[in-house]
């Protein structure tokens, strides 16, 4: 199984880290890895601020540079949904790389079906559920649609070991980040980020960690404004801790 690590802009500008250990526990799994060269935004901001035409250069250029893998995967729930739901739109075209799009929790969850054990994180951790994540790729279930209740990011971290997993009141509502939405309605996007981060800290947990780093980095901007004790980690650091 040969995959392509695309690591978003905004990771690799703002949180190396997670590309890094997204990149450490793909290969501690075993598996053929590939950074390819010249990868660059998906365009996300393009598409999700109303300029499409400026996102399909950078979509064309994204399918080929992926095209040669099994698996294009990426710890960005946001911009894994992107690729995966607007490219064949934007290309007016089947798009093989959209189809092999995964975000890294999913990919672990659904494809290699992680059970073994992981890393070690010897703290109490809030799960934050991303947007993107519950309702375009199923990574929990929506508390609208009544469904059975799952949670496969929960499901990993329990892999690890001295972990407590805990949830906030409202476990699936906005952090109020949504990319452009935080730009446009600023004073709106500031209370849900407030709201949603107080559910959090009531948790009595150290961390909040999810899978989209844009949401972490909205609440983590919150809490520092607030002069709030909180500590934010993408979940794939703390799957890789101690490995």
């Amino acid at each position: 199984m040969k995959i392509g690590l695309f690591i978003p802009c905004y990771v690799d500008a703002l949180y190396p880290e997670t590309g890094v250990a997204t990149y450490k526990l793909l290969r501690h799994l075993g598996l053929d890895v590939e950074y390819p060269a010249g990868q660059t935004c998906c365009g996300q901001p393009m598409g999700n601020g109303g300029f499409e035409k400026q996102a399909v250069p950078l979509a064309e250029k994204f399918e080929d540079r992926f095209k040669g893998y099994d698996y294009v995967v990426a710890p960005s729930v946001s911009c894994t949904a992107f690729v995966r739901i607007n490219y064949p739109h934007l290309l007016k075209h089947d798009c093989q790389t959209a189809k092999k799009a995964m975000d890294v929790v999913e990919f672990l969850h659904d494809v290699l079906k992680v059970k073994q054990p992981l890393g070690t994180f010897r703290h109490k951790v809030s799960l934050h559920n991303s947007c993107h994540g519950v309702r375009e790729l199923g990574l929990s279930s929506p508390s609208e649609m009544h469904v059975g209740q799952f949670n496969k990011i929960r499901d990993l971290l329990e892999l690890v070991e001295g972990i407590e997993v805990v949830e906030p009141e409202r476990p699936d509502e906005c952090c109020g980040f949504g990319g452009m939405f935080a730009v446009e309605e600023t004073a709106v996007s500031a209370q849900m980020g407030r709201d949603k981060l107080g559910r959090h800290i009531a948790t009595g947990a150290e961390y909040v960690t999810g899978a989209d780093c844009s949401c972490l980095m909205h609440m983590a901007g919150i809490a520092r404004k607030q002069g709030m004790k909180m500590a934010f980690k993408h979940v794939v650091e703390i799957l890789a801790a101690g490995l």
